[in-house]
């Protein structure tokens, strides 16, 4: 028997998009999941074209905020509502290959793992193919504070395992901060290196650079709780790691 499979999906202001998304949910291979969408008082056709997938499939649910709250607090609103033994994470904007659940759930309880990850490809708007993400087989506490290996997409934990986590209330990062949470609760995260997602760069917060190094310091300093040499340290590593990753 299939366990269920919790999928945490914020949205504002996706009409664009957001079909797609939820389309990739549908053409999951692994059928035992719930869609719980919270949407952050989105002002274009969004609400409307998801009420048109919950009328069709009751794994679909809607949930509507009556404040805008950022991508934090909507997941948190879906998370709150989930009731799978799993807890996935799919942004409106972005997609997942048919295969995706079944081969991370499959990876997870082959290998008693509680956090797992997968690797991802870019692509734009216009659906032009960039670069892929192949993340490290593994990463600790330590090593995520040097470098956010673990896309938002492709992250499952195991909430029987670890309980229920939230991300922290943050405008920005929320997804890295809990990760790091989760890190403290399990030693290792562990991912598998084939690409089963599809990030959409050109769109949301993720494109403002300079906007994520201030939340990035933001994150070591008032979540973490790290010191001001061992935040500059991270930093440091965090912000070369990316500005490589931007030169490739």
């Amino acid at each position: 028997m299939q366990e269920l499979v919790s999928i945490i999906m914020p949205s504002y202001n996706a009409e664009k998009f957001i079909r797609e998304s939820i389309n990739s949910v549908l053409e999951q291979t692994y059928q035992n999941w719930e869609l719980l969408i919270t949407d952050d008082v989105s002002k274009d056709n969004t609400v409307s074209i998801v009420k048109q997938y919950t009328k069709n499939d009751p794994r679909i649910r809607l949930v509507e905020q009556s404040d805008n709250g950022g991508a934090g607090l909507a997941r948190n609103d879906s998370i709150s509502r989930a009731k799978g033994k799993y807890i996935a994470f799919l942004d409106s904007d972005d997609l997942w290959v048919p295969e995706k659940l079944h081969k991370q759930i499959s990876f997870m309880q082959k290998n008693k793992i509680p956090f797992s990850y997968t690797g991802y490809q870019k692509f734009t708007g216009d659906k032009q193919l960039l670069g892929q993400v192949i993340p490290p087989s593994e990463t600790t506490y330590n090593e995520l504070l040097n470098s956010n290996v673990i896309g938002c997409l492709t992250a499952i934990y195991d909430c029987q395992a670890l309980g229920k986590q939230y991300m922290p209330t943050i405008r920005k990062r929320q997804d890295m901060a809990l990760w790091l949470n989760i890190l403290k609760l399990t030693p290792k995260a562990y991912g598998i290196q084939a690409s089963l997602a599809y990030y959409r760069v050109d769109v949301g917060m993720s494109s403002n650079k300079i906007e994520i190094l201030k939340w990035q310091w933001r994150l070591y300093r008032d979540v973490e709780q790290l010191s001001i040499i061992k935040s500059l340290k991270h930093f440091v590593i965090y912000a070369l790691k990316g500005y490589l990753k931007y030169k490739k």
